[in-house]
């Protein structure tokens, strides 16, 4: 579940003149929900999270992917663990990812094919993926008009220093969960890959948090609670708007009548659906149902102080404990 940053290639990272938004979160922290809001904004076009750490060869990578998910376009439609053979993952998650942003494959080779033959690399350093990456994001502003794209960094945030040099005029937007409730949708909604115990979601949680906050750029990081974006969605996304110099729009508050290319393409993404609906509180709190009493106290001995920092509380059964 840790992050990876590709190295550089030791000299200056590029300043790109783009100004995405770049969304970051532990996962299952309400990344997609925020993303697809945003994303309904005229102003604003925002896609997934697009995973460029693997593999070395990124560039040659997706360009074979392309081609092989051509030839057997029912086999990866998915682009899961278990439907993509190991060596091809990452080529075909990229490309599954560029897809829900709404580029089409020939769209996805052509930025490829045009960035490694101006850089003269298989765009195998973080200067290149970045630049893969901001193109990807230029090309969807241009077409659809907007003023500025964004994706999900998601627990890559914790490099925000890195990615701040890179985009010195990016915006910051990390969202927060109660950590309980985080560690719940682990351990029962995506077992498969998520935190396996209360114990490493707790710590998880943690590193994600606090490694931003210490990096952050004066005046781009901005953080918002899951919570108050179901609970109070107006004030909530004002306060992200008026950061981000874009004025209100009603549509953030109509974000499932909207079209995003995600719910053209879920393809089996985990939060596609519950995105795609109005905003609901019903999962706050999931945690007093899913985790039992001893894994409830388990991550508030772990991260009970920043459970209670951003005014989450502590429960009732650890209260009692501590006395």
């Amino acid at each position: 579940m840790s992050s990876t940053v590709i190295q550089s290639t030791g000299s200056p990272s590029p300043a790109l003149p783009s100004s995405p938004v770049l969304l970051g979160g532990e996962n299952r922290s309400g990344t997609t929900l925020l993303s697809i809001l945003l994303d309904s904004h005229p102003d604003l076009v925002v896609g997934p999270e697009i995973d460029f750490t693997e593999p070395v060869d990124l560039g040659p990578h997706i360009l074979a992917a392309c081609d092989l998910m051509d030839l057997h376009a029912s086999r990866l439609a998915d682009a899961t663990k278990d439907s993509v053979p190991p060596e091809w993952f990452d080529g075909a998650h990229f490309v599954v990812q560029c897809e829900r942003f709404g580029l089409c494959r020939d769209d996805i080779r052509n930025l490829v094919t045009r960035l490694m033959a101006e850089r003269g690399t298989d765009l195998s350093v973080l200067e290149d993926r970045c630049l893969l990456v901001d193109s990807i994001g230029e090309f969807r502003r241009q077409q659809t008009g907007a003023r500025r794209w964004g994706l999900k960094l998601q627990r890559r945030i914790q490099d925000i220093g890195t990615y701040a040099a890179i985009w010195p005029q990016a915006h910051f937007v990390h969202i927060i969960r109660d950590g309980r409730d985080l560690a719940a949708s682990h351990i029962k909604t995506v077992p498969d890959w998520g935190y396996r115990t209360v114990e490493q979601a707790a710590r998880g949680w943690l590193e994600v948090l606090t490694r931003p906050r210490q990096a952050a750029p004066c005046g781009r990081y901005l953080e918002v609670r899951y919570e108050d974006l179901v609970t109070e969605p107006r004030r909530t996304i004002e306060r992200m708007l008026d950061y981000l110099g874009l004025p209100w729009n009603e549509a953030v508050l109509h974000h499932a009548e909207q079209k995003h290319a995600l719910f053209d393409k879920p393809w089996g993404h985990p939060a596609a659906e519950a995105a795609g609906k109005p905003l609901y509180t019903g999962r706050n709190g999931r945690y007093l149902q899913d985790l039992t009493s001893e894994e409830i106290r388990a991550f508030e001995r772990i991260a009970g102080k920043e459970l209670e920092r951003l005014g989450y509380g502590l429960s009732t059964l650890h209260a009692e404990n501590t006395r």
